[in-house]
């Protein structure tokens, strides 16, 4: 396949597109998803829009009602407008109820939210399961707030609706498919929210862009945990048929450490991939299944099992900023969002030249009649024969020849000539990757 571009270019790219993102007040479901997944569509031919309504089924759960809001704001004692939705659309609590209220100030600071360590931030809230509504603003305003009588308000619907996500599939020579989600349920968050989609939609263009894609590329665009049920209870039988290796993408902008979570096994073919790439950059991170805590939770999860990872700069909830008004456009830049971009394309690009073989007989073959116990490169006859069994071993299809050079610690050309020899035989039969048996 191509390189991708070594400039800029795509860089801010993706960051022009965050930013004409960013205003967009977004949440589980509603018509800040809608507006997003449109603007999306316009640099995505071929991207379709879901439906699904509430109260459908997604494994234990259940998808919720809509939620909409057109504005909000707080007055205090003396009139002043001490908060308004039009200057932050993080100051209200996500899922808030409609409410038009006067209350104490004791009354008020049950439905206030603020965050005393980073005094100077609006900390993001959402409580989406709980009716219930609420305000957000920094602890410093908060501690300034004055006796007396405020008019809370909040202009929002919440009833049945639907809940909206977006996929987008470019076929390859197979139906193998790799498969790569992101999130659109955030309101003004750079790199926790914008990061994951715009990255995404760079990837999707460059690989729409290729002409000799091997495997088929789904790109599905959900509101995090809600919608990744949904989606994975929806197409369950076709991911689990022809996924081979997913990537979950977020946080993926800034310009701190490349970092990978792993798979729940931990030692997938996409796990050994991503270690790889990760370990020709500067700082990388790796974080086990333990440390989840986006989308990985559902696709991973017993029963669903795809062979995912998730691939990050800066890690959700590592960075000072996460869930507050402080990640703005400034914590994700061209230079982060294009490293974010080639971090993916570079375990892409892995994907599709990797050779993996496959042992065309069951069992250990009989090597003694087939001439395979003469010595080479001055190994031992027992060395050799070991080496060989060990190669058969790991012919499963999904160990490339740069895993069995780790694994076997052999240098790659003898290990390549050794694997030469036994395709020549017929006993070993290179390919793709292919979904584990």
């Amino acid at each position: 396949m191509a390189a991708g571009t070594t400039d800029l270019a795509e860089g801010r790219f993706m960051h022009d597109l965050a930013g004409r993102l960013f205003p967009i007040c977004r949440s589980l479901t509603g018509d800040g998803v809608r507006e997003t997944l449109s603007i999306l569509s316009e640099h995505l031919p071929g991207l379709s829009v879901h439906e699904v309504p509430s109260g459908t089924a997604a494994f234990d759960w259940s998808v919720p009602d809509e939620w909409n809001i057109r504005g909000a704001y707080l007055d205090g004692p003396d009139g002043e407008r001490v908060l308004d939705f039009v200057d932050s659309n993080i100051h209200v609590v996500g899922y808030s109820e409609p409410v038009d209220a006067h209350l104490t100030l004791a009354e008020l600071q049950r439905h206030l939210h603020s965050d005393p360590e980073l005094p100077e931030a609006i900390p993001y809230v959402t409580s989406y399961y709980n009716r219930t509504w609420g305000l957000c603003l920094s602890h410093a305003q908060r501690e300034s707030l004055s006796d007396g009588t405020y008019h809370a308000v909040i202009d929002s619907t919440l009833a049945p609706g639907s809940l909206t996500y977006a996929e987008l599939v470019l076929p390859g020579q197979s139906t193998d498919e790799v498969f790569i989600s992101t999130y659109v349920c955030h309101p003004s968050l750079a790199n926790n929210e914008l990061s994951g989609p715009v990255v995404a939609t760079a990837l999707a263009q460059w690989l729409a862009a290729q002409p000799d894609r091997h495997y088929t590329y789904r790109f599905v665009f959900v509101p995090e945990s809600i919608g990744a049920l949904t989606y994975a209870s929806r197409n369950l039988d076709h991911l689990r048929s022809h996924v081979v290796a997913g990537f979950n993408l977020t946080c993926i902008g800034d310009e701190g450490h490349h970092s990978y979570l792993a798979s729940r096994m931990g030692n997938l073919a996409i796990d050994r991939i991503a270690r790889r790439v990760l370990a020709g950059r500067d700082n990388a991170v790796e974080y086990s299944y333990l440390d989840r805590g986006s989308d990985e939770r559902t696709y991973c999860a017993p029963g669903i099992d795809l062979p995912l990872v998730s691939l990050m700069r800066t890690k959700y909830g590592a960075y000072r900023e996460y869930h507050t008004s402080l990640d703005d456009l400034s914590v994700i830049t061209p230079v982060g969002l294009q490293g974010g971009l080639d971090l993916v394309r570079d375990c892409v690009e892995a994907l599709e030249s990797g050779v993996y073989y496959r042992a065309t007989v069951l069992g250990e073959p009989q090597l003694g009649r087939r001439g395979l116990y003469h010595a080479m490169h001055a190994r031992t006859v027992a060395d050799e024969v070991l080496l060989r069994t060990h190669v058969l071993a790991y012919a499963d299809g999904q160990h490339s020849i740069d895993d069995l050079v780790e694994l076997l610690s052999v240098p790659a050309p003898d290990l390549l000539a050794l694997v030469d020899e036994l395709v020549a035989h017929g006993l070993l039969v290179p390919g793709p990757l292919r979904k584990e048996s």
